[in-house]
């Protein structure tokens, strides 16, 4: 049989290809709309807001899941969520606060539904995009704003489980743990909200942790956490003493982390990415849950852990992070350290001066806002380089420099996900730095506003 043709290509030269509708690639799409950059968003599931949104198959999502940061804090620029949503609203109101901030600002007629890009391409001084349903598109640039959380880490535990071990990121809800002895492996946040689900639901419920940590509670005096430091952050006191003076509140707020059967945080405050929960410890105190060393092997129907102890469990939930991907492209356009994805701000490419990465950044703050003004910075470098290619070479040769350090003086912990944390004043401070050089406009109150229609000026 003759070989089945080829299909057409369709020229979309003039315009820039987002890949994922979740809040990275609704926040380029409003930042492309606003300076007049023509683009397309595609999005591999039914509907926007990425993993927001726990009915998209291979979701993180969970349904105890809220923000981690507070809502005054966690916001798209300028645009507020409503004054009634809670200090760390819940994962459907995420998702309605994304959806309404599409229609306010005319991004889903942009969007194709239901198609994955299943591979990209350099092709010339263009790339060739080609689509989950058969189609070939060729675009001028490119926005991987696909998320981190995805795919799954999984560690190698040595020996023979017989129970039920698959990782964290299948888990929905607390009727997977009724009845059962309930194991989880790692102490981020979504592995303490797990084991909270469970010190409510499981008959039995155990936290393995490699390392110490430093729980923050939810609200500080009546205040939301991040407010609580926002606004203590205003004094000048140099890191050290601003560890110090944290670290006694915390202290004086949670006592002995001993006391719960936790063992010492091996950083200081500030080193890791934060813990924000008010209920771990709660669950502690009241018996319901039990903290247990890193765990080194299975056998059988038992879990062992490194202090040589045991504990018979039938569910075991690997909370132990994502692998950065970006599925549909070879690695080598990329810059990489292990598996975190390196590019100057998080964004810019140093190999291809048209292809961004957007949504992969590490940091301990809200981000919505960051991705704002990182989409900013995308739009007004690909203006450039079609009005200003002086201006877009001098911003390619900073690009191909390398990254500035955006530790703001912090030791970090050594582990993957600190591989290139970044400290989010300074990170911030480095954009606006990056933005008045350029003499690109300033995100200012109101930038936005001609987009904006009155049927999605707030989420519901």
């Amino acid at each position: 049989m003759p070989a089945a043709p080829s299909p057409a290509l369709i020229d979309r030269s003039e315009r820039i290809c987002i890949v994922g509708a979740g809040p990275a690639g609704l926040a380029q799409a409003r930042a492309f709309k606003r300076a007049g950059v023509p683009f397309d968003v595609i999005e591999r599931h039914r509907d926007l807001g990425g993993l927001w949104d726990i009915e998209n198959p291979g979701t993180p999502m969970y349904e105890s899941a809220h923000f981690i940061s507070s809502k005054g804090l966690s916001a798209f620029f300028d645009f507020p969520m409503p004054g009634d949503t809670p200090d760390y609203p819940g994962h459907a109101q995420v998702l309605a606060y994304l959806r309404a901030f599409a229609r306010a600002y005319g991004l889903t007629e942009h969007i194709a539904f239901g198609v994955a890009v299943e591979r990209a391409e350099p092709e010339g001084h263009f790339w060739r995009v080609v689509l989950g349903n058969g189609e070939v598109r060729r675009y001028r640039g490119l926005v991987c704003a696909n998320g981190m959380n995805w795919d799954p880490a999984m560690p190698d535990i040595p020996g023979h489980f017989e129970g039920e071990l698959r990782h964290a990121v299948t888990y929905r809800g607390t009727a997977e743990l009724e009845g059962r002895r309930v194991l989880i492996v790692g102490g981020g946040n979504s592995g303490c909200d797990i084991a909270c689900d469970a010190a409510q639901s499981a008959r039995a419920a155990f936290l393995s942790l490699r390392r110490g940590y430093t729980f923050i509670p939810k609200h500080v005096f009546g205040l939301p956490a991040d407010v609580f430091g926002a606004r203590a952050g205003v004094l000048p006191l140099p890191l050290a003493l601003r560890q110090r003076v944290f670290q006694a509140l915390l202290r004086l707020l949670n006592g002995d982390p001993a006391h719960y059967g936790l063992p010492k945080p091996d950083h200081r405050i500030f080193e890791s990415h934060p813990i924000v929960n008010s209920l771990v410890l709660h669950h502690l105190g009241h018996g319901d849950l039990k903290v247990k060393t890193d765990v080194t092997a299975f056998a059988g129907d038992k879990a062992v852990f490194a202090d040589g102890s045991e504990e018979t469990v039938d569910l075991v939930l690997l909370a132990t992070g994502y692998d950065t991907t970006i599925p549909y492209m070879a690695r080598q356009h990329f810059e990489w350290a292990g598996n975190h994805l390196e590019a100057y701000m998080t964004a810019f490419n140093a190999r291809h001066a048209t292809l961004f990465t957007l949504g992969f950044i590490n940091t301990a703050a809200g981000v919505f806002e960051d991705f704002d003004r990182l989409a900013h910075l995308i739009a007004n470098h690909l203006v450039d380089q079609e009005r200003d290619p002086e201006k877009a070479r001098k911003f390619r040769e900073l690009v191909k420099a390398g990254q500035p350090d955006l530790s703001g003086g912090v030791n970090y912990v050594t582990s993957p996900r600190h591989a290139a944390y970044v400290q989010h004043d300074r990170f911030r401070a480095q954009l606006e730095k990056l933005r008045r050089g350029l003499a690109w406009p300033a995100l200012t109150p109101g930038y936005f506003d001609a987009l904006r229609s009155e049927t999605g000026a707030t989420a519901p």
